[in-house]
């Protein structure tokens, strides 16, 4: 439906008419739409702050979208969303996108929520709660074909890399000999005594995307457990000297690399969801902040879950991994 001009407005419509060079453009909208939003997060409703992009195609007969609109349409959703029916992420996302395409009659629209969620843990130790800040995804595409989503949550951890303390190791057997310890006693002081390596804080991250009409809900504190359980240790903003050397302790004795966090997120997610279908999309990412380099180090699988499952059964690399944006466009790039 056209919005109803507000009286004083220019009659003139430059938006719809023709551009200089008549060649579609994929993707115009708007980012960095900062609202505050009322989630579904498992049962239960919390506000939070979120951020919008929405987008459209635009085709080659017009010269720009009506950007006064995603703004329209956010707010119409929001407002529902707030002061209706609280939603799950992506299920805003795929509201919006709808809305976005049939107001700015385009032939496919996307949207992408971002939100902080907070939640109260206890310290490992002392118990002692502390509050985390994790993130929520939602994506959603728009088209005649149908509405694709994809639900995804990002936390932060600890990982320990097993080279350097493979190398370390190797240095303190060697010392423990000369000091004349036998290979029994080494053994034991290697086994009680995690050796030292250098670690990093990392970032993981999780997406499953589900293909048009299937009604699955993930539980995204799930999804949180599982991307925090893959690195070496979880990491707490709160924390008692009993928390601080619980969590090195575990993070020295469980070292990862960026890569080992990405399998765990596969494995894990695989084994506790094997009704997943195999035309569901599932993308991991694992992101390090190096303690000894200058440089950060990051993993990503991304897929089909049947892609995946074929892979692990048979061994062998897939050719092709398909990408989040082929997913999201569908078969035959219908959406």
């Amino acid at each position: 439906m056209e919005p109803v001009k507000a009286p004083g407005a220019p009659k003139s419509d430059t938006q719809s008419t023709a551009p200089t060079t008549a060649v579609s453009l994929s993707r115009v909208g708007v980012c960095g739409v900062e609202k505050v939003i009322r989630v579904s997060l498992n049962g239960a409703e919390s506000t939070y702050h979120a951020d919008f992009e929405c987008v459209v195609d635009l085709n080659p007969q017009q010269k720009g979208v009506h950007m006064s609109r995603f703004e329209e349409v956010v707010n119409e959703a929001i407002d529902d969303v707030v002061l209706n029916n609280a939603l799950r992420a992506e299920e805003l996302a795929a509201k919006v996108a709808e809305q976005v395409r049939e107001r700015q009659e385009g032939l496919r629209a996307e949207v992408k929520v971002t939100a902080r969620y907070p939640e109260t843990v206890p310290a490992p130790a002392s118990g002692i709660d502390t509050q985390e800040i994790y993130t929520l995804f939602g994506t959603a595409v728009a088209s005649a074909a149908g509405t694709r989503t994809i639900t995804g949550v990002e936390a932060q951890g600890m990982t320990a890399c097993p080279c350097a303390q493979g190398m370390v190791e190797e240095r303190a057997r060697e010392r423990l000999a000369e000091s004349g310890f036998d290979d029994a006693q080494i053994d034991k002081i290697v086994e009680d005594v995690p050796m030292a390596t250098h670690n990093q804080r990392g970032v993981g991250q999780l997406h499953i995307g589900l293909p048009e009409g299937n009604e699955m809900e993930l539980d995204a504190r799930e999804l949180l457990r599982i991307v925090e359980s893959s690195m070496s240790s979880e990491i707490y903003e709160l924390m008692k000297r009993s928390d601080e050397v619980t969590v090195v302790e575990k993070a020295h004795r469980n070292p990862r690399f960026v890569e080992d966090c990405v399998r765990e997120m596969v494995r894990a997610l695989l084994e506790a969801h094997p009704e997943l279908p195999d035309d569901a999309f599932l993308m991991t990412r694992q992101e390090n902040f190096e303690t000894i380099h200058r440089h950060n180090v990051v993993a990503e699988r991304f897929g089909t879950i049947g892609e995946i499952r074929a892979e692990i059964a048979g061994g062998e690399q897939t050719a092709h991994h398909r990408s989040m944006t082929e997913w999201l466009a569908g078969e035959a790039g219908q959406l």
